[in-house]
């Protein structure tokens, strides 16, 4: 597509996706009128109907319809609850097939696809209920159009045959609603199973990012943002920390009080960690009892006083199991990431440190 023409495209239905949708649709809808003015003017020109209510009346519908889509267009429509201004387009269309109807003469057999192209219009957005309005509104319409006509010009629209048009739309709009109906159902079972597979995504998507027991980031994710804030850093200058946390002895609490007691340590040190570290940095599981935690724009000093103030909260805590009160600490290796890195290098040397909070007595942070 052209610069051009694309600059054409959005100056007739707006940049923002629904505005063009809704620009695009009351477009077709004009079109569908200015066929119908067509339409009247053949039969003006074959001699059916009199020229000059008939362009008053195309007059009419297209300056209506024009109408609309100045406000839809200018963003006007969306002061009100349906914006696209359906109902009120069909509304107005069918009105304008009515009059068409009764200015038509012998030509008025052709009014009735176009009010039938008016209904299928809304097929698609209306709700069954409002398509059953505008089955009535064309049947109050057309019928008492028909009945008028009937009584003022019995010669070119004879009562027998007003009845029998009544009767054709008397049948047809209610199978229309029918219609309606069962594509009411099927719109709605398609955004059930749209909804669901939304969630089912977004489901697979967190089971692909978060550890599943903890809640917290595991650890593919917490590589691709380790690996992003490196960039970031060098792109800006930037620097971070990170520091790898492990439970103390984790293995004889599994071993004396099972794995479910296991588990619940985990559950509480990654809530009581989450609690204590600020929004910015990111804490994820590792992998088992150890766990890795990222501090943007962050310097060695203030990151161990943090890591300082989580490993004495941790200390305090005492994890109810049965009878019992479950105790556990902390050790951590810390580093600063320097520039030039890689994030395999960083983790490397924070294991070392961490390995070094082990030798020292555990229940320690130590800086890489």
């Amino acid at each position: 597509m052209s610069a051009r023409w694309r600059a054409l495209v959005d100056a007739l239905l707006g940049r923002e996706r629904r505005l063009r949708l809704r620009s695009a649709r009351c477009l077709l809808a004009c079109a569908l009128m200015a066929y119908s003015v067509a339409s009247m003017g053949y039969l003006v020109g074959a001699g059916l109907a009199a020229p000059g209510p008939m362009l008053a009346l195309a007059l009419f519908g297209m300056g209506g319809m024009l109408g609309f889509y100045a406000a839809i267009r200018s963003g006007l429509s969306e002061r009100w609850s349906d914006p696209s201004l359906t109902l009120a387009q069909m509304s107005f269309s069918l009105v304008v097939g009515a009059l068409a109807y009764m200015l038509a003469g012998r030509g008025r057999g052709a009014v009735f696809p176009i009010m039938m192209v008016v209904l299928m219009f809304g097929l698609y957005s209306l709700s069954p209920r409002q398509v059953r309005l505008m089955s009535w509104l064309a049947l109050q319409l057309f019928g008492t159009a028909m009945g008028v006509m009937a009584w003022r010009d019995p010669l070119v629209y004879p009562p027998e045959v007003e009845f029998a048009h009544f009767l054709v739309i008397a049948i047809f709009l209610p199978a229309v609603s029918i219609l309606a109906g069962q594509l009411g159902l099927l719109r709605d079972a398609l955004k059930r199973q749209k909804a669901e597979l939304r969630e089912a995504l977004a489901r697979n998507e967190a089971l692909a990012q978060r550890d599943e027991l903890t809640g917290l980031a595991n650890r593919r994710h917490m590589a691709a943002l380790i690996e992003a804030e490196r960039a970031r850093c060098v792109r800006g200058g930037g620097r971070f920390c990170l520091a790898v946390l492990d439970i103390d002895r984790f293995k004889r609490i599994n071993d004396a009080h099972g794995h479910p007691a296991g588990d619940r340590v985990l559950e509480v040190f990654a809530a009581e960690a989450l609690a204590a570290i600020r929004e910015a940095d990111v804490l994820a599981r590792w992998g088992g009892e150890e766990f890795m935690l990222m501090l943007p724009d962050t310097g060695l000093t203030a990151a161990r006083l943090g890591l300082e103030r989580l490993r004495t909260r941790v200390e305090a805590l005492r994890v109810a199991h049965g009878a019992a009160e479950l105790a556990f600490t902390l050790s951590a290796g810390l580093v600063e990431v320097a520039g030039g890195e890689s994030p395999v290098e960083a983790i490397a040397r924070a294991d070392r440190a961490l390995y070094e909070a082990k030798q020292q007595g555990r229940n320690k942070v130590v800086s890489g």
